[in-house]
């Protein structure tokens, strides 16, 4: 049996909350999305060490919904999350960017 990583759990849990596949992680700037999507990618890995080694390991990754609904309702599904910050808002190719930073 394989252990699903956390960054795979992530992907998952976020696939729930969008209810669709369009799911993005760090995708290739050629890549043709389909919306509403959510893309996200790693920001930070936070090692705790104990005899110079790391035994645990906090990731936390930048949370990007992409919609052309300004009051998105994935947003309220969004920062629900535990330990997930909302960073900013901002509209790109008359896309409507909403990001928010997880530690998970």
């Amino acid at each position: 049996m394989q252990i699903q990583s956390n960054r795979e759990s992530l992907h998952d849990l976020l696939v729930e909350l969008l209810g669709s596949p369009n799911v993005y992680f760090d995708p290739p700037e050629n890549l043709k999305m389909k919306y509403p999507a959510i893309v996200y990618n790693r920001n930070n890995i936070k090692n705790t060490f104990a005899y110079d080694k790391p035994y645990k390991q906090n990731c936390s990754y930048i949370i990007t919904i992409i919609d052309e609904d300004p009051d998105s309702e994935i947003i309220d599904r969004i920062s629900q999350l535990p330990m997930c910050t909302y960073e900013q808002q901002f509209t790109s190719n008359g896309m409507n960017h909403i990001v928010f930073i997880i530690n998970y």
